[in-house]
Order: C-alpha cells, then sequence, then structure tokens
C-alpha cells in the first residue's frame, strides 16, 4: 500500500471515522475491536495499539 501516511491520508480522504482492528486470540478465533481514525497515528503502525483484553478468553 505505502507509508502509513500514506494510509492514514487516503482513509481520511475517503471519508473513514472508524478503524476496525482485527487479530485472533491464542484459540485462533478471530476477534477485533473498532477505534475512531483520530486515535491512529503514524506511530500506531510501528509501535502498536493497546487494549483491553480482559473480555477476550484466555487473556484473563
Amino acid at each position: 500500500m505505502g507509508s502509513p501516511r500514506q494510509v492514514l491520508e487516503l482513509a481520511r480522504k475517503q471519508g473513514a471515522k472508524m478503524v476496525d482492528v482485527k487479530f485472533v486470540d491464542t484459540f485462533g478465533t478471530w476477534q477485533h475491536f473498532t477505534l475512531p481514525i483520530s486515535e491512529l497515528s503514524e506511530d500506531s503502525f510501528s509501535d502498536g495499539l493497546g487494549f483491553d483484553g480482559s473480555s477476550i478468553r484466555g487473556w484473563k
């Protein structure tokens, strides 16, 4: 795709308001969380995103 800056610019240009982050838990089940695009920065692509995993099976 391109650099984090290009990805964010394209998403904003296209009118994206929310970002759905998907991942697989330790049991192989798809999980996701959604956050406002304003919460993302270029650093998010390399630093990652923190979230409360207490509701994810096996992450307590």
